[in-house]
């Protein structure tokens, strides 16, 4: 017997939840449904406190100090990850170059929500 994850039993109605309309929905309006649903799924920039900033940049200023890899977590239009190792810290500028191998990314401190030494 196949099981319908959509069915629920509420006294004496079965119901089939979504199944019994998709037969009456519109290419259109399915598509549109997928749209809001991955609106939905957006997420807004994180809202950092003293203590994450804090938290961050002394996690950046290890990895600079001991030249291991890091894990940096940006914010551009949603969130980015990169890996490499620091090679510059531009106060004056407030920028970071971090070399990933391939190319150096130059980020700027106002996007960068998450970071996390590697060893």
């Amino acid at each position: 017997m196949k099981l319908n994850k959509h069915l629920s039993v509420k006294g004496q109605i079965k119901d089939r939840g979504r199944i019994k309309w998709t037969a009456m929905m519109l290419t259109e309006h399915v598509d549109m449904l997928k749209k809001w649903q991955e609106e939905d799924r957006y997420n807004s920039r994180p809202v950092l406190d003293e203590f994450d900033l804090e938290a961050i940049f002394e996690e950046i200023q290890l990895a600079y100090k001991r030249q291991c890899d890091v894990e940096i977590q940006i914010w551009r239009d949603g969130s980015e990850k990169f890996t490499g190792l620091i090679t510059t810290v531009d106060l004056h500028l407030q920028k970071l170059h971090l070399d990933t191998g391939l190319h150096t990314q130059k980020l700027s401190f106002g996007e960068i929500i998450g970071a996390k030494t590697l060893e």
